[in-house]
């Protein structure tokens, strides 16, 4: 069944590129990695990893104090982004309180505080500090707690923790409250710090990398842990948007004018149609003008060529009242193989069926797509299973790449990381290369972007792959 759209009003981003929407669009132009050899305090590895600077010193203080830990302190340096907090506070105004969802992904929450304390029991009873309060940091509910009362929401709240793949499953779970009329609009996130946990963790898997990432390379080694935070504001798209159907939800009768619709069969349902099919671009791969009425490209000189108009990347908050132009969710798919703790199945089979689901739920064929966020991460298994899965599904041509060369692998935050900067490629028609890849290992089939480059883009895909086969693939589209 096709999905109503829901706009991504506002956004903010924190991560080793930098605080800030601005930051990591910069770092995307520039093809400027945030990676550095591991400095993280007491952990001699011998990896790289994305850190974020400046939170041993940003303690949260007032009220909240009982809150503070490494965790919820990436959390509240990522709300104060990009006029986030003013965002929220408008949507609050509009919905109430009471009727805005607060839904966060993380995989490890606070443990960094809880290693800390465990270096510091009492030498005689081996009791712990009274300073450690648990249900305020390790919990993993306790981040999401955070955000919601930072924010001042009393609407449903909940904490994704299924791996690699939790901040992606948020939209998910957002867009199902919505549409179930448990709240009006929601903020989804996602946030994961730095710990030892985690590169020891990874380490001893032998999963980690001694050289910056270089997903689908033919000499990649493994991954590089980052750490993220990200926020999105989700509302209901009143207007400014024609999906490929009309009739209510998804139902009804095709749209002819100048699109051919993808699936035959009802609402979703029913197989491609390859014959025929007009995708939103005509003249190759993204190539030649576009086939909606009404679309603006921001960019000039020709069909997606020349330089950009905007310098800088403007507020993403432009129909704060869910209309106007911007950015919005159409499709997710899920799934769940569980083939493995911590392998995927070889033959990318619950990649394949989360890439499907998202597929029916946008009510798109595959050729529609314009460009695909890999997961990507680096590590030989996990590239070769979901190439298997990404050619099984979109083919060779459609443009792919990871960003995991640039921010490392953000972990519980990867999905909503990189849903953002997918947004922010497809406001500015943006096709990023997939960083550190230098040549792309023959066993590999994808269409890996090895510079980045300009074109028209409507849709694009984004992947999160998670441990124990927790998948969610997201699309987002542009609103015209």
């Amino acid at each position: 069944m096709p999905i109503h759209p829901l706009q991504l009003s506002a956004y903010s981003l924190v991560n080793a590129l930098g605080r800030g929407i601005n930051a990591s669009w910069s770092a995307l132009q520039e093809s400027r990695s945030g990676l550095r050899p591991c400095d993280f305090p007491d952990t001699p590895l011998t990896t790289w990893i994305g850190r974020v600077d400046g939170l041993e010193e940003e303690a949260i203080t007032g009220n909240l104090a009982h809150f503070d830990c490494r965790n919820n302190r990436l959390a509240q340096v990522g709300l104060q982004q990009d006029d986030f907090q003013e965002a929220v506070a408008q949507a609050r105004t509009r919905y109430g309180a009471a009727r805005m969802g607060v839904f966060i992904g993380t995989s490890t929450s606070g443990v960094q505080h809880t290693e800390q304390i465990y270096r510091q029991p009492d030498p005689l009873t081996g009791k712990l500090p009274d300073s450690f309060l648990y249900r305020y940091t390790q919990n993993l509910f306790a981040v999401t707690d955070f955000v919601r009362q930072y924010l001042t929401l009393e609407g449903p709240s909940l904490t994704i923790s299924t791996a690699c793949s939790s901040s992606a499953k948020v939209f998910a779970t957002a867009y199902r409250y919505i549409q179930a009329g448990l709240c009006e609009a929601a903020v989804v996130g996602g946030i994961d710090s730095l710990c030892q946990t985690t590169l020891y963790g990874f380490n001893a898997l032998e999963l980690v990398s001694a050289h910056p990432c270089r997903p689908w390379d033919s000499q990649r080694d493994g991954i590089n842990i980052g750490e993220a935070a990200g926020f999105a504001l989700l509302e209901p798209v009143h207007s400014g948007y024609s999906p490929p159907y009309q009739g209510g939800a998804g139902g009804g009768k095709p749209v002819h004018s100048g699109h051919s619709p993808p699936y035959q069969g009802g609402a979703g349902g029913g197989k491609p149609v390859h014959s025929g099919h007009s995708p939103p671009y005509q003249g190759g791969a993204g190539g030649g003008k576009p086939v909606h009425s009404g679309y603006s490209p921001p960019y000039q000189g020709g069909a997606g060529g020349g330089k950009p108009v905007h310098s800088e990347y403007s507020s993403p908050f432009q129909g704060r009242d869910g209309g106007g132009k911007g950015i919005a969710l159409v499709g997710y798919g899920e799934s769940n193989d569980a083939y493995h703790l911590s392998t995927p199945h070889p033959d990318g089979k619950g990649a394949i069926l989360a890439m499907q689901r998202a597929l029916t739920s946008a009510h798109l064929a595959p050729d529609q797509v314009n460009y695909l966020n890999l997961h990507g991460t680096a590590s030989r298994a996990n590239d070769l299973a979901e190439d298997k899965a990404v050619v099984a599904v979109f083919g060779t041509q459609t443009p792919c790449s990871s960003t995991k060369g640039w921010t490392g692998h953000t972990l519980g935050t990867a999905g909503i990381t990189e849903a953002i900067l997918v947004s922010l490629c497809l406001l500015h028609n943006f096709l990023p290369r997939s960083l550190n890849t230098n040549i792309v290992d023959p066993q590999l089939r994808a269409q890996i972007l090895l510079d980045s480059s300009e074109q028209p883009l409507q849709y694009a895909t984004s992947n999160s792959f998670g441990f124990g086969g927790n998948n969610c693939s997201l699309i987002l589209g542009r609103l015209t």
